[in-house]
């Protein structure tokens, strides 16, 4: 970590933003690539440190292991997570030796010393991404939160950029309530919640509701898990298939944009939980401590004597949920992605304005920006990498693009 204000030069040649999974895979990748690198690009993170975001979320839900395999993970040897964790061999979960989360911390921590990159992430948040010129030559001027500016030659985002996913009824509450009482997922750390002969709704049929309902139950919580279709275990968030050429082939070869936006909405077939997660929940659900309410929604939700009523949205089949007092709702619906709602690519937009596809941007392959030297990882660089752009392996695929674009001078658009 950066430890003074100071150590912000004025000019830098690449600025990634964000310093996750994705901005780690994109670093070591560089290297790699091209050792000169080193000392020409920073990460900017208001953490300081790498993978923060990542170890904080894992340890709010309790996750014990990852769902990708070991052999995706931020280094460029698909081995080294698997000989990392020979001395610990019980670490790794059947099947396809999943890594546990400590083991997968541990790693990357010893991956950030191996390949020297605690120095390389600055302490602040960047709020702005502006495009300038700077002596005659295009820029990206950065803006930081704590009021510094920077000036860099080539930006890439890294900060996955998802913006929550609320459901319309939540703004829709009419009588006033504890604010702790409806949270997203993104605002709940199971780790201090005291939850004891409380009731619980969670809403989402994804693998977050999975880890929050067993986490709440441990609790001593009684959970009620509600989704709009019928919940469903699967190994993966999609089908291996898709991180290689199996599926991929027909991806890359459909030439219609909106076409590959369908058959990416088709292979992630929005939530699903894992097969263990969901076993664990179907034993919980005999022993009368988790219901699940499946296609079903909130139409409305009130807040009266210190207890939630909701109203299901299918009240002409069923009256589900109305008779339950519920002492807290989570809302577990993910987040949505769109570059028109990105903060820091408004200012990109409006210089150099390009096609965009449901929320997803139309870079180039090698994930750049059209007209200017910005490059986009994560779930927005989809239209390219395919369904799995936003897990471990997408962060290799996208890194796969990026580097070449940035380490060869042929294929820069400017100097």
């Amino acid at each position: 970590m950066l430890d003074t204000l100071a150590a912000l030069p004025e000019f830098i040649d690449l600025a990634i933003v964000g310093a996750g999974p994705h901005a780690l895979t994109l670093a070591t990748h560089l290297l790699q690539k091209k050792k000169s690198m080193r000392g020409r690009f920073l990460a900017f993170d208001p953490s300081g440190t790498w993978m923060s975001q990542w170890d904080r979320q894992f340890a709010a839900f309790e996750i014990p292991h990852l769902r990708s395999p070991a052999v995706h993970q931020p280094d460029p040897d698909p081995h080294a997570l698997r000989t990392f964790a020979a001395p610990r061999p019980d670490e790794l979960f059947a099947p396809y030796d999943l890594p546990g989360t400590q083991l997968f911390r541990d790693f990357c921590q010893e991956m950030i010393q191996r390949w020297q990159l605690a120095d390389c992430v600055y302490p602040a948040q960047v709020i702005r991404v502006e495009p300038c010129t700077d002596r005659g030559r295009a820029r990206f001027c950065l803006h930081l939160a704590n009021g510094q500016t920077m000036i860099a030659r080539r930006v890439v985002i890294a900060n996955g950029g998802a913006v929550r996913n609320v459901p319309e009824w939540v703004g829709q509450i009419s009588t006033s309530y504890p604010p702790d009482r409806v949270l997203h997922s993104q605002q709940i750390d199971l780790r201090g919640s005291r939850l004891q002969g409380e009731r619980v709704l969670i809403i989402g049929g994804g693998l977050t509701s999975g880890h929050l309902a067993l986490g709440a139950v441990e609790r001593g919580a009684q959970v009620l898990l509600m989704s709009r279709r019928d919940v469903y275990g699967k190994l993966f968030d999609a089908d291996p298939g898709w991180i290689g050429p199996k599926y991929l082939k027909g991806f890359w070869a459909e030439p219609d944009l909106h076409t590959r936006w369908q058959m990416i909405q088709q292979a992630r077939n929005g939530g699903s939980m894992t097969p263990m997660v969901l076993s664990q929940l179907r034993r919980l659900e005999r022993e009368g401590k988790v219901m699940f309410y499946e296609q079903c929604g909130v139409s409305q939700a009130e807040w009266s004597d210190d207890s939630w009523q909701v109203h299901c949205d299918n009240s002409a089949v069923h009256e589900c949920i109305h008779h339950q007092s519920i002492d807290r709702i989570w809302v577990a619906t993910g987040s949505q992605l769109d570059a028109r709602n990105h903060p820091l690519l408004q200012d990109v937009l409006a210089a150099h304005p390009l096609e965009i596809v449901n929320g997803l941007p139309v870079v180039d392959e090698y994930l750049r920006w059209q007209g200017c030297e910005l490059f986009i990882m994560g779930g927005l660089a989809a239209l390219r990498v395919g369904p799995a752009a936003r897990n471990l392996s997408g962060a290799r695929a996208a890194s796969d693009r990026i580097v070449p674009a940035l380490t060869k001078s042929s294929l820069a658009l400017m100097g």
